[in-house]
């Protein structure tokens, strides 16, 4: 096994060892909690710190926090272009930690060491790059009042209130940031829930906020699981609640929040297609509908779960993924030859282990990988697995395994068909089509039930482009300027002249 102890910076060396508390009022503390929870390198299956389990009390204190900055100022009430530099400066702190942040992640949630310092935290800081410009573009319209008489009519765009952030766990920075940044650029204060199993570049984020000079009470973040989670979106001072993570929990939190009619975003499960036609660069293809299913470990929301490859070139494109799929590497996201990491936890690699079984039992094909337990390895790794002749009743193809299965399928000729087959699901987050005909790629896009659609790429976070699904997928939309607005309310203001 790899060795990570050499590599860990000092700074994030003292950091794990840390028994992890709360970020309050600008103050880390572990409050009134009374239990703690495990933090686990899941590439190793080993305990790296510990973290304090909220209660009511903790969570009363984080909400009050919140509501007092936002009534009291300066956050809700400073000018546009003060919180844009304050947005900026965050950003700047989160370049200028790339590595330990980088090291951070991959020691909690398992990812690559690699596309954190590429991509993951670099993204992060974009998004609070973008919330910045975003500062001052909220703007409300002059109205032609239809009203008898002489009037100024208009509208405003104020922060919806308090908001609360639930952050899932499969790429917890970058997610953060595509919940707290917006939130933040409304003018909006936060409490955020990260994950109960990687709590720890939250906290770190905390530190920068801190160095950033945001104000006390505006950002607070509480650790601790579902019931953290749950008593956040049913407490009634939370306007706001914006939750990452299954369908079944989503609705759960839709329900808890209709207490007191609070907003609700929600970005839910996906069993995203992709499409392949004889037309395509084949190589292009192949090398996307691959990383689409097999970065991060398959632990992704838009993952290209459902691969269909026209019939003329099924074989070619198949053979070929399957060529690549067996020669992956997995190891320790610290390890520089490792290619794919861990499962985020022994519970998610069982139920992940048990799809495979089931597609099997079924009627699949395995073409590569295991459906049994990977004894040799310490951590909760999975291997990278193709599933052939899987049938649209099967629940491989219906259910979000999250995890690094691949199931395939043939489709013909007709453009209608292609699509009702990808559309046959209860998800709907993003898609993506492979062709060099445009009037295939138009066609297509228009035909599918998806919240994201992309044409010889798939998937991938633009802090610019709304984020979000259709049917299951969720509510709502993360970035771009819908992101924004989402942590706003209108106000139409009438005078009469």
């Amino acid at each position: 096994m790899h060795d990570v102890t050499e590599q860990l910076l000092p700074s994030v060396a003292r950091f794990i060892e840390e028994p992890h508390g709360f970020f309050i009022d600008a103050e880390f503390s572990a409050g009134e909690a009374v239990c703690r929870s495990d933090v686990i390198d899941p590439a190793r299956g080993v305990v790296i710190s510990t973290a304090a389990e909220a209660g009511q009390s903790d969570v009363e204190r984080a909400v009050q926090a919140a509501r007092e900055a936002l009534t009291r100022g300066p956050w809700s009430t400073m000018t546009p272009a003060l919180r844009s530099r304050a947005l900026n400066h965050l950003a700047d702190l989160i370049e200028s930690s790339i590595e330990p942040l980088a090291q951070v992640e991959t020691l909690n949630a398992g990812m690559l060491l690699t596309d954190n310092r590429s991509m993951m935290i670099r993204v992060a800081a974009e998004q609070f790059r973008y919330a910045a410009g975003a500062c001052t573009r909220l703007c409300g319209q002059t109205i032609p009042s239809s009203r008898a008489g002489t009037w100024h009519a208009y509208t405003t765009r104020d922060p919806v209130g308090v908001a609360a952030l639930i952050v899932p766990w499969n790429a917890p920075l970058m997610l953060t940031a595509q919940k707290l940044a917006p939130a933040l650029a409304a003018g909006c204060t936060v409490v955020l829930k990260p994950a109960q199993e990687t709590p720890l570049s939250a906290l770190w984020l905390g530190r920068l906020i801190l160095d950033a000079g945001i104000p006390p009470g505006v950002v607070n973040i509480v650790t601790g699981g579902a019931a953290v989670g749950q008593a956040l979106a049913e407490h009634p001072d939370i306007d706001k609640i914006s939750f990452t993570g299954s369908t079944q929990t989503g609705r759960l939190v839709a329900r808890a929040a209709t207490g007191n009619l609070k907003r609700v975003t929600l970005e839910l499960g996906g069993k995203s297609p992709v499409i392949v036609f004889p037309d395509a660069d084949l190589d292009q293809a192949v090398a996307g509908a691959f990383g689409a299913i097999f970065r991060n470990a398959g632990q992704t929301c838009v993952a290209g779960s459902r691969l269909f490859v026209h019939r003329s070139v099924h074989d070619q494109v198949v053979e070929d993924i399957v060529r690549r799929t067996r020669a992956i590497k997995l190891g320790h996201g610290f390890d520089p030859a490792s290619q794919m990491g861990p499962m985020v936890s022994a519970r998610h690699r069982e139920r992940v282990l048990g799809y495979i079984s089931r597609g099997l039992d079924e009627g699949a094909t395995l073409l590569t990988g295991r459906a049994d337990e990977m004894s040799t390895m310490p951590g909760f790794f999975v291997e990278p697995t193709i599933l052939a002749d899987v049938s649209s009743d099967m629940t491989v193809m219906r259910e979000e395994i999250f995890g690094p299965v691949l199931c395939v399928s043939r489709f013909d000729d007709d453009l209608q068909d292609i699509a009702k087959q990808a559309n046959d699901s209860a998800f709907g987050l993003s898609a993506s089509v492979w062709t060099r005909d445009l009037r295939t790629a138009h066609t297509m896009t228009r035909l599918l039930q998806s919240g994201m659609v992309s044409v010889n790429v798939h998937g991938g976070i633009d802090p610019a482009i709304p984020f979000g699904g259709v049917k299951q997928s969720g509510w709502g939309r993360e970035c771009g300027d819908e992101g924004v607005l989402a942590y706003t309310e209108v106000k139409s203001v009438s005078i009469c002249l």
